[in-house]
């Protein structure tokens, strides 16, 4: 996600007040964020799901509709989404 350089410290914040619920949530096995070492606005949530169907009862949540509402408005461009798998 890139974020305006002025609303880095809100985002901040809104995952800060939301990193716990969704670590909770039904089949999250950990939540993360990564910052870009060059680009201080620049960030990734790296979450790890036990299943697809979790992760999509937790897309269709209130707590994702919420936690989105407030993030989407924060943002300098489009963010993206990968579902990702380990390679063995």
């Amino acid at each position: 996600m890139v974020f305006r350089p002025d609303e880095v410290d809100s985002f901040l914040a809104i995952f800060e007040s939301v990193k716990d619920k969704i670590a909770g949530f039904e089949g999250c096995d950990g939540v993360e964020l990564l910052r870009d070492k060059h680009n201080s606005n620049v960030m990734f949530t790296y979450s790890y799901w036990d299943s697809e169907k979790n992760l999509d009862k937790y897309r269709y949540s209130e707590l994702f509709a919420d936690t989105w509402q407030k993030t989407k408005k924060l943002f300098l461009q489009k963010a993206e989404a990968w579902s990702l798998e380990k390679h063995s």
